[in-house]
């Protein structure tokens, strides 16, 4: 199981895993990818929904998305027939995904605060308990604080930010990005 973030990277790991995979009977795979959304499957030669079909379910089923999974199958002389194939595309996804590490995802704002040496303790408060995540700092005559929020918290952050600085404080919105969700409490 990889992850994925687009059809291209997708395709360029089935690419690479199959020449690794050269002598393999199969190499069948299924991927989701959020945005923009996209859901493929192969059976890479197994009768028609025996494979990948199995694999996509199993990602839907568990809502998993940007992920790739590929079963390598090595012919083995035992006939599984339609339904023994389903079964062990099925298990084999499965076991794939419990054994990966599976993180919840959103969007983060990332955001570069400007304040005074005497302001610094207080807003960095109010930013981590706010669920922030300070990434850089740098000191000169001022301090610039750079962190990211959860997107559905920056427009709260930033107003509790300029009210703590009394509006002195500086704030950029400087990019967005997809990242593990916060832990729950």
């Amino acid at each position: 199981m990889w992850p994925v973030a687009s059809d291209d990277e997708a395709r360029d790991i089935l690419v690479r895993i199959k020449a690794e995979h050269a002598e393999a009977a199969h190499n069948c795979s299924a991927y989701v990818i959020r945005d923009p959304q996209v859901m493929r499957y192969s059976d890479d030669g197994e009768p028609s929904g025996t494979a990948g079909q199995p694999i996509l379910n199993v990602l839907m089923r568990e809502q998993v998305e940007n992920a790739l999974v590929i079963v390598t199958r090595y012919y083995g002389g035992i006939k599984l027939g339609a339904g023994g194939l389903v079964r062990a595309y099925t298990q084999a996804a499965k076991m794939a995904l419990d054994a990966a590490t599976i993180a919840a995802v959103c969007a983060w704002t990332s955001i570069e605060l400007c304040c005074s040496y005497p302001q610094y303790d207080r807003l960095v408060k109010i930013a981590q308990d706010s669920g922030a995540v300070i990434t850089d700092t740098s000191y000169t005559d001022s301090i610039t604080i750079k962190l990211n929020i959860p997107a559905t918290d920056a427009d709260m952050l930033m107003q509790q930010l300029t009210n703590a600085s009394a509006g002195t404080a500086t704030l950029h919105i400087t990019g967005q990005l997809m990242a593990p969700a916060p832990p729950r409490p």
